[in-house]
């Protein structure tokens, strides 16, 4: 049987939630809820298309990108820009097709993404940056570290699509299944009522965190639910399965941190530590008891861990931990 039929984590029963520990849901402070967040809200126009972004925070140290993941949008991130702005400018952009932002005019594909980062960061002239970015937007993310090196200082990869993925191409029953999975969660997760019931948040988010139950209501729907139903969901799910740049990844030279979720039920743990092995300066941290979305289920951990990283100098890999130290509660 092909390396690629590793099956990924099944998703837990709603009971399990009661052991997800103290930081799982937890609001991070500062409070999301207490942002203006309309105030921040920009748009700006790239190859003939509008794009929407969020933009707040300042810093001396370079300006933070978060890329999201498919079916996702800028507040994907809700729980973590508040912590990052604090230090840090911080832009989160919705991807062309997704959220406030209308479909490219050339179509979606991975490398085309990347474009649109960089022509987002030179028309705000941040300069070099670092870039978070989870699932397909970790995938974007490494791609623009590829592409622009000169324009990336570090890399977060959050449960980055890439590795798996690209297989998945090859292998038609698994990629049925993954593909009809994610249209499960694109279609279910479609109103606020869904969100304010937890045994519902479970149903339509169990492929996507570990404990959607112990995920707040509000957070939910305007991180994640708010954000399904996009024109660009098919399209950038078939250039997700169609593109691979495994053999690119060494290119990456600059400092980068992997997180990923133990049980994601959506890109196997296994990733991170092939994206270990090719990324040269390159280290992975692996939650305990987490999915996909590790920056939401976890986020005052997540946050700790982010701003820990972006805040080193020097080589991703002096600062790994020692055997068996690799996981966090």
């Amino acid at each position: 049987m092909p390396k690629y039929f590793v099956p990924t984590a099944l998703p837990a029963r709603v009971r399990a939630a009661r052991l997800a520990g103290d930081d799982y849901g937890v609001t991070a402070q500062p409070n999301w809820r207490t942002v203006d967040w309309a105030s921040h809200l920009q748009r700006t126009e790239i190859d003939g298309r509008e794009v929407n972004y969020v933009d707040l925070g300042s810093g001396a140290r370079e300006p933070i990108v978060f890329v999201h993941g498919l079916g996702g949008q800028w507040q994907n991130w809700l729980e973590n820009l508040p912590r990052a702005s604090q230090e840090r400018r911080v832009i989160a952009l919705d991807l062309p097709g997704f959220g406030l932002s209308p479909m490219p005019c050339d179509g979606i594909t991975i490398s085309g993404y990347g474009r649109t980062v960089e022509a987002l960061c030179e028309r705000l002239g941040l300069g070099q940056v670092d870039i978070v970015g989870n699932s397909m937007g970790g995938y974007i993310g490494a791609e623009v570290a590829i592409q622009f090196p000169q324009r990336v200082d570090q890399l977060l990869l959050v449960s980055a699509a890439g590795i798996t993925s690209a297989d998945l191409a090859h292998a038609p029953i698994m990629t049925l299944g993954r593909v009809a999975t994610a249209i499960a969660t694109h279609t279910a997760a479609q109103d606020r009522q869904l969100a304010s019931r937890p045994k519902s948040r479970h149903i339509a988010l169990q492929f996507v965190a570990r404990h959607p139950s112990r995920l707040k209501a509000d957070l939910a729907y305007e991180g994640f639910f708010k954000g399904t139903g996009k024109p660009g969901f098919n399209d950038a799910l078939r250039a997700s399965l169609n593109y691979d740049f495994r053999d690119r990844l060494p290119e990456i030279r600059q400092p980068t941190l992997i997180v990923w979720g133990e049980k994601d039920s959506i890109i196997p743990v296994k990733d991170a530590n092939e994206f270990e092995r090719l990324i040269p300066d390159s280290r992975k941290v692996v939650m305990k008891d987490t999915g996909h979305v590790a920056m939401a289920e976890r986020p005052g951990t997540f946050n700790e861990l982010m701003m820990e990283f972006l805040a080193e100098r020097g080589s991703a890999a002096a600062g790994a931990p020692v055997e068996g130290e690799s996981q966090v509660a």
